[in-house]
């Protein structure tokens, strides 16, 4: 297929006019969607009744949407590109109609047709375009600069399939498809005019052009199509709707009809086929050869349809002087996925555009910007040579060529020190050649960011130290948050309206003024106390309506409702609240109950489908939830939960009902999290190592409302180097008992030895988890939070602390911050 640029024969500016947005013509609208647009009726399939609110909705959007792509568009304007392989959005529709301020009326028009509005919002599909924090970062930071009138366009990919869903059989994760597509997506707008050609294979040919110049060309390729699916991103109430454009692979020659012709039936559609694999399922198995390729695939996809469309964009509106480029540009690589934008828009300046090679590096290095999500080397994406050889021949002969360029900086900064050149060149010697894609993203970026305090400062010290000290100027932190839209007011409406009811709602768009919340924390403001303690307990009822239709398990709200919900890793140490689960069990089972509370403990997230070991502790999560859970000498005192299938639309019930907050990661190893960010602006405590976001968090709301305990990040690499487990063991009793009924089997008597890996990793000396270090203060930790639930006034005072304290925490301040020190935008005039 090819796609010509529209381009009208003659062009008449129209103005769109603000359609009615109360209850009677949002009715009269939807009704009409109902019935002429989708040709059903009253009765249909509730699928319907959500199609045709939500274009109802969306057609309110448009003409702030028109409005700010113009405003955006105009001449001059410096302009953001936000890169990121995962927007996990969640539903569009609630956040939509809070953003809006038209939530109710749009109820009132669904009751008006015997339709319950949060019954039409459940019918919409949790968007499959993402995976965990990093995804979900992504979102809460398009919301921010919509919010904040920033002239931000996100790129991603849509994927057709989500990364998977997740049940639970016999205690095992199993997966399968997450098609959120397979109904449509009634908020996007498919943009086929402005789809890009994106070349894989063929061959670089080298020649001298007219001028006598040197030039290449990237000839004999396969090439596919990006074409652009857009969807609006609404801030609060402020008429600004920036726009999230996804790509979706297609086929140039969707069908050979000579092939279908001769008979070969399957090789006639093998193009398109092949081509829409690459947008088809997000995070592919990497484990395969298959599956990197597939990978690789997709983060050039992603990069070369992005600049391309930017470029496009650029020139369209006036701009042909590529000297002004990079100071109307600015793209934010969100992680190492995007990062081999930093060769792609060399070959698009070098061969595309003529650009001589020190202007087109000066160009890309003053407009890519490069964001670190992890301290975890394993983590950072390297790709064989010969991969990149045989798919991207012409951006490795680029990557060769900047790595030279890089080498004899490096050189003349530190001559003779083969050591530091080995260790920073782009290509990284052995037997197997690799492009270290985050070293690629320092070199070609002009600024470098971690996401919390410590993570930034590990990252000079540690991991880039080599590249703080010859660019000590590029790197900058930004600490992460979440938009309180979304995690508050949409979310937890009950604690939105005691909030404001006190303070006012200014704070919904400008999260510091929570701050005011805290004239409510002394206890003789005891009827606010009371109505707190309600809100949180009629939230508390809706999650344990979830974990009992979900889990079959009953919660009793009067509880402590203990939460872990984040991605299975090992470093996440879900396996360490495990322990301490058991810990609990035992107990109860030797009768010493003092201090005793009553604890509801609920853990989720999902397992990559290849590694093993976060599978097998979701199968002992499980286990140890069918012993503790029927055993009749519990009788109700703990409860243990592994939710399935973790998601935006399930977070969204479970931070609002969250008393303890799990963040009990290694030290060290969590570049920020924003669950715990979540779960504090709801209310929760947390208990926490001293790690990522945590230590803000602390430093935010006081260390007397916060529950720390384990080694820090800088004791954790002091005691890498004479790690004893088995000492840990011998030493404490309860972590004995604890091990040897796990190793006896008590968990799991018809699977023998199942858990032994499991053990056998926590005891060795080359844990990097360090699991077992940690377990005696995360035990003394908890009994700290079971003493300081008993006194329910003081617990709710801290309840009420750490929402008051959450400003700091917002995405807008953390846009802010980014704009103010990277990217220079302008903020549109308010409406």
């Amino acid at each position: 297929m090819t796609i010509k640029p529209y381009t009208p024969y003659y062009y008449r500016p129209f103005t769109l006019e603000p359609l009615g947005c109360d209850a009677v013509t949002l009715g009269h609208n939807f009704k009409h969607y109902l019935s002429y647009h989708l040709g059903r009726f009253h009765g249909c399939a509730p699928n319907y009744i959500y199609e045709a609110l939500a274009y109802t909705v969306r057609d309110r959007l448009m003409v702030d949407w028109r409005n700010t792509w113009n405003t955006q568009l105009e001449q001059g304007t410096r302009r953001g590109h936000y890169m990121s392989l995962e927007f996990l959005i969640g539903r569009a529709m609630g956040n939509h109609l809070l953003n809006m301020g038209i939530k109710t009326a749009a109820d009132q028009a669904m009751l008006d047709y015997s339709h319950k509005l949060e019954e039409v919002i459940e019918e919409e599909p949790d968007a499959g375009l993402g995976n965990g924090g990093l995804g979900r970062l992504a979102a809460c930071f398009m919301d921010s600069c919509a919010s904040l009138r920033l002239p931000v366009m996100g790129y991603g990919i849509r994927y057709e399939y989500g990364m998977f869903r997740q049940y639970i059989e016999n205690g095992y994760q199993k997966e399968a498809a997450d098609h959120w597509l397979q109904n449509g997506n009634p908020w996007e707008i498919e943009r086929i005019e402005y789809a890009q050609h994106i070349q894989f294979g063929g061959h670089t040919e080298h020649y001298i052009d007219n001028n006598g110049r040197a030039r290449a060309r990237w000839v004999g390729t396969e090439d596919i199509l990006a074409i652009p699916f857009d969807m609006p991103v609404s801030g609060y109430r402020n008429q600004t709707v920036n726009t999230l454009r996804l790509w979706k692979a297609a086929a140039t020659e969707e069908f050979n009809l000579d092939e279908f012709n001769a008979g070969s039936y399957t090789e006639a559609v093998q193009a398109k086929n092949q081509a829409e694999h690459i947008s088809m399922v997000l995070y592919p198995n990497d484990s395969s050869e298959n599956g990197k390729e597939l990978r690789l695939r997709q983060q050039y996809f992603l990069a070369s349809a992005s600049l391309k469309d930017a470029i496009r964009i650029w020139v369209k509106h006036g701009e042909f002087d590529y000297q002004r480029f990079a100071a109307e540009n600015v793209f934010q690589m969100n992680d190492t996925h995007p990062t081999i934008a930093v060769a792609e828009l060399m070959r698009i300046l070098l061969d595309d555009n003529g650009v001589e090679w020190d202007e087109a590096w000066a160009i890309t290095s003053q407009c890519m910007a490069y964001t670190n999500h992890t301290l975890l080397p394993e983590a950072l994406e390297k790709w064989p040579v010969s991969l990149f050889e045989r798919l991207l021949p012409r951006l490795l002969e680029i990557i060769y060529e900047i790595n030279a360029h890089f080498l004899r900086v490096v050189s003349m900064k530190w001559p003779g020190d083969t050591d530091r050149q080995r260790r920073m060149s782009i290509i990284e010697e052995g037997p197997v050649r690799h492009v270290r894609m985050a070293w690629l993203a320092i070199v070609g970026s002009f600024s470098v960011n971690g996401v919390a305090a410590l993570h930034s400062q590990l990252l000079r010290d540690g991991l880039f130290h080599d590249f703080y000290q010859l660019w000590p100027e590029k790197f900058n932190n930004k600490t992460n948050g979440v938009t309180p839209r979304r995690w508050v007011a949409h979310a937890n409406p009950g604690m939105t309206a005691l909030i404001s009811e006190h303070i006012g709602d200014e704070w919904i768009a400008d999260l510091s003024l929570i701050e005011r919340l805290k004239s409510m924390v002394p206890m003789e403001n005891k009827v606010f106390h009371a109505n707190w303690h309600a809100v949180k307990m009629a939230n508390k009822q809706r999650l344990a309506a979830l974990v009992k239709s979900d889990c079959h398990v009953d919660f009793d709200p009067a509880a402590l409702f203990d939460v872990q919900v984040k991605r299975i890793h090992e470093y996440k140490r879900q396996l360490l609240n495990v322990l301490h689960v058991v810990h609990l069990y035992l107990r109860i089972k030797h009768g010493h109950l003092d201090n005793w509370v009553n604890r509801c403990v609920l853990i989720g997230g999902k397992a990559a489908p290849g590694y093993y070991m976060a599978k097998s502790i979701i199968k002992l999560i499980n286990s140890v939830a069918d012993v503790v859970n029927n055993d009749p000498d519990v009788n109700g005192r703990l409860k243990l939960a592994f939710l399935p299938n973790y998601r935006v639309s399930a977070m969204e019930i479970i931070a609002p009902a969250t008393d303890l907050s799990e963040q009990i990661s290694t030290a060290g190893k969590e570049a920020s999290g924003t669950g715990n960010m979540k779960f504090m602006m709801n209310g929760a405590l947390t208990i926490g190592t001293y790690d990522g976001a945590n230590i803000e968090i602390m430093d935010a709301v006081g260390a007397e409302n916060f529950f720390l305990f384990g080694l820090r990040a800088e004791q954790v690499e002091v005691l890498r180097h004479d790690y004893r487990p088995w000492q840990y063991v011998e030493q404490d009793q309860d972590l004995r008992e604890v091990i040897d009924l796990i190793r006896c089997g008590h968990f799991n008597p018809s699977e023998p030895g199942i858990f032994d890996s499991i053990l056998d990793g926590m005891l060795s000396p080359s844990d990097p988890w360090m699991t077992l270090a940690d377990f005696r203060g995360y035990v003394e930790a908890q009994q700290a939070v079971s003493t300081a639930w008993q006194d329910t006034e003081k617990w709710t005072q801290m309840s009420i602390m750490n929402t008051a304290c959450s400003g700091f925490f917002s995405t807008d301040r953390t846009m802010m911050e980014y704009n103010r020190d990277i990217w220079k935008l302008t903020q549109a005039e308010s409406a």
